[in-house]
């Protein structure tokens, strides 16, 4: 009999002992769910992707053209990256994690879709803080090619625009930071943003003063907890032409 509870890997990392776990719920049917914790916060859920796979699905859905470059930042458990995949014009898909203990997951395939971004040639892991490469636009996110511009930049790693994984990070939700990270963006490039809230009046505004069209979404989805439906947000902002 399969166990209930597993805890594969447990690592100390810079922002507190992070843990991957594995569980069972009988009630739920039979399967493996896996979930990534920070200390005692719970990052990531295997029970609800349907957001972070929309991260991409409506993200990439803005992007016009062929041959894409893509930068996804936050791994987490891989849905959003392996989503972007499934989208044929994706010519590279960079995906940025501060985190080598998750990078690691993946490449020795302990969870589940580890073995498809590593057997995938368009993927590449690049270990880094995705705020620190968003904001340094003569370097960049790629360390093979310093100043490449990208079709698309996929962001989920905070919790929300206001709630945030590192308080450090607050820094980059602002008119200044996010210009510099849209000079990594080709014209009419797409960044797009999960965000576990509604969508936010206030940062709406913020997007705009940088970005020429900004459209929030809201996705839904069923929670067994709740039985009933919970609700995530996605940004999708394109930025002008020149």
């Amino acid at each position: 009999m399969p166990l209930l509870f597993e805890e594969i890997d447990s690592q100390a990392s810079p922002l507190g002992e992070i843990s991957l776990r594995r569980r069972r719920i009988p009630a739920l049917g039979d399967r493996d769910i896996y979930e990534v914790k920070l200390g005692e916060e719970f990052l990531m859920s295997s029970m609800f992707v349907e957001a972070e796979e929309a991260l991409s699905t409506l993200g990439l859905a803005a992007v016009q053209g062929d041959k894409l470059n893509v930068v996804v930042g936050g791994l987490g458990l891989g849905y959003t990256a392996v989503a972007a995949l499934k989208d044929e014009r994706i010519a590279e898909l960079l995906v940025v994690d501060a985190l080598d203990a998750v990078i690691g997951w993946h490449k020795d395939e302990l969870v589940p879709l580890g073995k498809i971004l590593n057997a995938d040639p368009r993927n590449r892991y690049v270990h880094g803080s995705f705020f620190d490469l968003a904001t340094a636009p003569t370097t960049g996110f790629d360390p093979d090619n310093p100043g490449k511009k990208f079709d698309a930049i996929l962001l989920d790693i905070d919790h929300s625009p206001t709630e945030y994984l590192n308080a450090a990070n607050a820094s980059f939700y602002t008119t200044e930071n996010l210009s510099l990270m849209a000079e990594q963006l080709k014209p009419k490039g797409v960044f797009a943003m999960w965000s576990q809230n509604l969508p936010e009046e206030d940062f709406v505004a913020l997007l705009k003063t940088v970005f020429e069209t900004v459209d929030s979404h809201v996705v839904s989805f069923y929670n067994p907890f709740l039985s009933g439906e919970s609700t995530n947000s996605v940004y999708v902002c394109v930025k002008r032409s020149a």
